[in-house]
């Protein structure tokens, strides 16, 4: 039977859509949905879910639309809202890493800092963002809002942008050089604070900021399992990077033991073949979806 207590959550449309699915995934919630629906469906169903724009995320989880919701600092800063902010959850499109929004010109321009655009014209998306930076660094300059394609507007449109970005990769490609860092942004789990109020809400809110984090610290882990005599146990728990200190369990030889531990994926092939040199047999490796603290 559908539950009568229900947690209304909004999801990013758009570029970090696929990669907030795919988070939800691991911490345990399928969702699903076509490509012209903005309501996807969940296996769980005291949440109801609903795709909006990161941009406008902040203000329908401030007016109470939504109970909770997933966004960028830089657009809780943007759109100068009040949330509770519940989780920072360190992943964006491409990589699981915070992104940049940052001050660039044209490749040849003879611009080099912040206060060389005093009096000149800058495109961005983040408008408020834009002009607290250049209020911090003393310099007066015109600020325009991009509807997109920034990085083309330089020079023709806009001495300057300030763009978001992971890489760098699109800046270069549009002949574009960065002079500054304006804002370092993740993304947040935030909530209204009248429903963060609610014990039954703050309980599911909190429930699932916990799994979204052991998701992502799982990333880019796996397990390691593996049997050793006791004799080689101390050169082979030198050689495993744990994540704290290896788990080593009896077995039924009093002989050998069993070791559990949990490395990073990027250096399996370094380390199980150093591992199986100094005497380690049954090695397994086995996928993370989740890591509790």
């Amino acid at each position: 039977m559908p539950s009568d207590k229900i947690l209304k959550l909004g999801l990013p449309k758009g570029s970090l859509q696929e990669s907030t699915f795919a988070l939800f995934q691991k911490a345990g919630y399928a969702i699903s949905v076509s490509s012209r629906s903005y309501f996807p469906s969940v296996e769980d169903e005291e949440l109801k879910i609903m795709l909006v724009r990161a941009q406008e995320m902040a203000r329908y989880v401030e007016l109470g639309t939504f109970d909770a919701g997933l966004t960028g600092k830089d657009w809780i800063i943007e759109t100068d809202t009040d949330v509770a902010e519940i989780a920072e959850l360190v992943y964006a499109k491409q990589s699981m890493r915070p992104v940049r929004w940052v001050l660039a010109v044209q490749e040849d321009s003879p611009f080099k800092t912040v206060e060389d655009l005093k009096g000149k014209r800058i495109s961005t998306e983040v408008v408020n963002i834009t002009k607290q930076y250049l209020q911090r660094h003393g310099v007066e300059a015109a600020v325009e809002f991009s509807w997109g394609a920034t990085e083309v507007k330089v020079p023709e449109l806009a001495d300057a942008i300030v763009e978001v970005t992971e890489t760098g990769s699109s800046l270069r490609a549009n002949h574009l050089r960065i002079i500054d860092t304006v804002l370092q942004s993740s993304t947040r789990f935030i909530a209204n604070k009248g429903s963060y109020k609610d014990p039954w809400k703050k309980e599911k809110i909190d429930t699932i900021a916990l799994l979204l984090k052991a998701a992502i610290a799982a990333e880019g882990k796996v397990g390691l399992k593996m049997n050793i005599r006791k004799s080689d146990l101390p050169k082979v728990v030198g050689i495993i990077p744990a994540l704290r200190k290896p788990t080593v369990s009896p077995l039924y030889d009093d002989d050998w033991v069993a070791i559990e531990t949990i490395i990073e994926e990027r250096i399996v092939r370094i380390i199980v073949p150093e591992l199986k040199r100094n005497g380690a047999e049954g090695i397994i490796e086995y996928p993370l979806n989740k890591i509790v603290p």
